[in-house]
């Protein structure tokens, strides 16, 4: 067992976020999270995967010989 557990203001300070929306995706089951008592804890690599999933990779348009026209 390697992966480290974070606490929801652990979750929310590295995602830059309030305490409110990890917890809200842990409401809404889309985050994977283990219950420890009365506790949650989310898996970082948890947090890694709903960040790649949600990473949008910019369009790479074909550049023009002459440039934009004026």
């Amino acid at each position: 067992m390697t992966d480290r557990y974070l606490s929801v203001d652990q979750v929310a300070e590295l995602l830059g976020t309030t305490a409110r929306f990890p917890r809200r995706l842990i409401e809404e089951r889309r985050i994977r999270y283990v219950k420890v008592g009365r506790h949650v804890r989310i898996p970082e690599s948890a947090v890694v995967e709903f960040i790649q999933s949600r990473t949008v990779e910019p369009l790479r348009r074909p550049r023009s010989r002459w440039g934009r026209a004026a």
